[in-house]
């Protein structure tokens, strides 16, 4: 495996290639990173991973000063799978200058949800993957499917860009128990490790009602967040939404739960795709 550090030298190893398919992380590797690697490789004629903790979009309050950074571990994982380069730009590499240009996505998707309680959060994310795909120039480029509303992002910003990339969605990888795999799951003391699984669960509970029958998405929602409040979480939210584009859906629409609510000082996010009911009409 190659690494780079600088944007020159990940330029000079991917000189020879043409389809670069790409997985940028902020490092911290868990299995459900090294599944978008494994999805990634066959797709282009080198694999190409990220590790850069991007301060842009930590808000002043959150963890970017004790983000896990396991660089050994990593290094080790990458190999693993088979990554051909690994770009580990330091901050200075990747922002030589303060970067006062940015990409500001379109608020009807970035001001909700994730956006509505981390301000600020997906310009963050857009303006790293923005600059990350120049340096880079993949053909595809592989996100997880657990950070749903930031994987639309990107897609909708490659669109309104015309970028030649194709955006892949990895679907999400869970412990045996159901819990989604996640960086911050390391957080996570022993008794808050066995209750985190109840965000998931919650999320199926709200999909078995939509499967079922029930028309009321406002009813069931409400219903959601009494049960993990009850349970000692504190949820920012618990949403049925339209696949498509995250808004409040009509009859028919393909649904998704989503989900983000704190466990002590852990702030867990998953989502659940649910299928119209039987005999819905698109």
């Amino acid at each position: 495996m190659h690494t780079a550090r600088t944007i020159p030298e990940l330029r000079d190893i991917l000189g020879q290639h043409h389809r670069p398919a790409f997985v940028p992380t902020m490092g911290n590797l868990h299995d459900g990173h090294l599944a978008l690697l494994r999805e990634a490789k066959p797709l282009g004629d080198v694999t190409v991973a990220s590790i850069f903790v991007n301060r842009l979009q930590f808000l002043p309050h959150e963890d970017f000063d004790t983000y896990p950074r396991t660089w050994d571990s990593d290094c080790e994982k990458l190999r693993s799978v088979g990554c051909d380069v690994l770009f580990a730009p330091d901050e200075k590499a990747l922002y030589p200058e303060p970067q006062t240009c940015k990409v500001h996505p379109d608020p009807t998707l970035a001001d909700i949800l994730e956006g509505h309680f981390r301000p600020g959060f997906f310009v963050g994310v857009c303006t790293v993957v923005m600059k990350l795909f120049n340096c880079v120039q993949p053909r595809f480029a592989v996100f997880g499917m657990k950070d749903y509303q930031q994987l639309l992002m990107i897609r909708h910003m490659v669109r309104q860009f015309a970028l030649p990339i194709e955006v892949v969605g990895g679907k999400t990888r869970r412990a045996p128990d159901g819990l989604a795999l996640s960086s911050r799951n390391g957080y996570l003391g022993e008794t808050e490790r066995a209750e985190a699984v109840q965000l998931s669960k919650t999320l199926q509970a709200m999909a078995q009602a939509v499967r079922e029958g029930e028309r009321d998405l406002a009813a069931i929602e409400s219903r959601a967040m009494r049960v993990l409040r009850a349970r000692g979480w504190h949820p920012d939210y618990l949403v049925l939404r339209r696949r498509s584009d995250l808004q409040p859906p009509a009859p028919g629409d393909a649904l998704v739960a989503l989900g983000a609510a704190r466990l002590g000082a852990t702030r867990l996010i998953d989502n659940l795709e649910i299928d119209p009911p039987p005999g819905a009409q698109p």
